[in-house]
């Protein structure tokens, strides 16, 4: 769970971060970063990296709600914290997860988390049922898959199969890496490659796929193997014997 800690104040962030590092491990949570006012928090927030903020009311100029209304269905889950107490009813209005006083205390933080928490994980599987029958209209009605549903912990989503650059097979799923993202599908490689089109992407090894275009160079190897390197400076290896099974599809 990525956390972002917004306050004009930086004794109050710093006492906000020791309590995050201080968490169980069952709660630990990533600081993704923050802010001194709304209009960093916005940038912030416009990098996609945010699940929760944790949002004092009262700073100067774009104040805590002023930045819930700018941000509108984009606003990650929000926890107020304030020393205010008159706000209550406006920030639950606001549809915040919680409404913590300063100085906050360590169990009041951590069941808003939890809350946080269970909320994220309802609205991801929300999501993904929403998803899946998308993924399934496209899945029935291409040859080759041209979106690809995934998703983390916090996220589900359907990529352009364009996006994906390198697909590595685990036990009972894939990890999927698309730019600096890394996704997970539930699929097998052998089946992810039967629905992505053979002209962008190449089998290299009972483990990798990769995109044709997410290569940089090639370099031959030992015993008839090759190295590619991605663009993204990845080292693979491309084994003869699938090097072999795709020279004999071209013919």
């Amino acid at each position: 769970m990525r956390v972002l800690v917004v306050d004009d104040e930086a004794p109050a962030r710093a006492r906000l971060q020791r309590l995050l590092g201080a968490l169980p491990a069952e709660l630990a949570v990533t600081v993704v970063g923050e802010a001194a006012n709304g209009e960093a928090a916005m940038e912030h927030i416009a990098t996609g990296t945010v699940d929760v903020v944790l949002l004092d009311i009262r700073m100067p100029h774009l104040d805590g709600f002023g930045l819930v209304a700018a941000m509108g269905e984009e606003m990650p889950l929000t926890i107020f914290c304030t020393a205010h107490d008159e706000h209550a009813l406006a920030a639950f209005d606001a549809r915040a997860v919680d409404y913590l006083l300063k100085p906050v205390q360590p169990e009041r933080l951590s069941a808003a988390l939890e809350r946080a928490r269970q909320l994220l994980a309802s609205s991801v599987t929300t999501r993904k049922r929403g998803l899946r029958a998308v993924a399934a209209v496209v899945e029935t009605n291409a040859r080759y898959l041209p979106r690809l549903l995934v998703h983390d912990d916090t996220r589900a989503m359907l990529l352009p199969v364009e996006r994906i650059d390198h697909v590595r097979a685990q036990r009972n799923y894939c990890d999927i890496r698309s730019g600096t993202h890394t996704f997970r599908v539930r699929r097998t490689l052998r089946s992810l490659a039967d629905r992505l089109d053979p002209a962008q992407f190449l089998r290299l090894n009972k483990s990798d796929l990769v995109r044709v275009d997410a290569i940089r160079e090639i370099q031959p190897w030992s015993h008839g193997d090759y190295r590619v390197v991605l663009h993204n400076g990845t080292t693979l290896s491309w084994s003869r014997r699938f090097r072999a099974a795709q020279e004999l599809e071209q013919d």
